[in-house]
This record gives structure tokens, C-alpha cells and sequence, in this order.
């Protein structure tokens, strides 16, 4: 099972809740939940917020084939993967993205959740911009995007 979605926070939110009710099933023995939170220092400048920006539908195809690869990679056949990244502007301290991860041993749900984000940060589209205390902001540079 498989849910991906990029939130665009003028619209709604990121909630762990969806998450959880998704990958939650009794064939499973083990769940996992990472998120991302905007941090407030970035090489030694204080971080008020991050804006995300991305192109939606192939962020959401990278998360779909990242999903994919898992059986054959990591054979890992029995999970349940959600994964929602967001799209706006995220203050500080504030959730930028959630994948979590539901398998019927542990091991799996570790190796799964960390490959899975280890991933998105190789492959997937999304860019930010920092902004700091001092009202400046900055657009980071990324890693170049790698396919499969």
C-alpha cells in the first residue's frame, strides 16, 4: 500500500494523524515515523522559516518509484508507505515532511524508512529557500537530482 502526496500548506496541513490511521493494519509488527522539522541554524545562521517549492507531479512519480524499487532492492514486499512532503512556507520548529513506514519486523521498517528518505533527498525535486533572522533569504543548492 502506497500513499504520496505533496501538501501545498495555503491549502491544508501536514498531519501525522493521516499518517498513522493509513499504515496502520494488524498484519504488520512494526511501525516507524520519521518527519522533518525546519531547524534553526543552518552554517551558523539562525533559520526563522524554509519556503519549499517543487514540481508536484514529478515529486509524487519519484516517491511512486522510490516505492517500487523497494521489493526489488531491499525485498521488502509486505509494507505500507506513506509519504506527504510540503509545499509553502514552514516556520520554524514545523514539520516538513513525514514518511512512515509499517512492515512485519523491525529491521524492515528501519531500513525501509531510512532508505526511502535517503532517496527523496538524492532524487526527488524539491528546492529551498532559507530565510534568516536578519530578513535575508537564500535559495540552498541542492544535490544534483539522480535517477534510478
Amino acid at each position: 500500500m502506497l500513499h504520496v502526496k505533496v501538501i501545498d500548506l495555503k491549502k491544508e496541513k501536514i498531519k501525522i494523524s493521516k499518517a498513522e490511521k493509513f499504515i496502520s493494519s494488524s498484519k504488520f509488527g512494526a511501525s516507524l515515523f520519521f518527519t522533518g522539522t525546519v531547524r534553526d541554524v543552518n552554517e551558523n545562521k539562525r533559520v526563522t522559516g524554509i519556503t519549499y517549492d517543487c514540481h508536484d507531479v514529478l515529486v509524487i512519480k519519484s516517491f511512486e518509484d522510490i516505492y517500487k524499487e523497494t521489493e526489488e532492492k531491499l525485498k521488502i514486499k509486505d509494507k505500507s508507505v506513506f509519504i506527504e512532503h510540503v509545499k509553502g512556507y514552514v516556520e520554524l520548529g514545523n514539520i516538513s515532511i513525514v514518511v512512515a513506514v509499517a512492515c512485519q519486523h523491525r529491521t524492515q521498517t528501519y531500513i525501509l524508512s531510512r532508505y526511502i528518505i535517503e532517496e527523496i533527498k538524492k532524487r526527488s525535486p524539491i528546492w529551498k529557500k532559507e530565510h534568516y533572522e536578519n530578513e535575508e533569504s537564500k535559495w540552498l543548492k541542492g544535490n544534483p537530482i539522480q535517477s534510478s
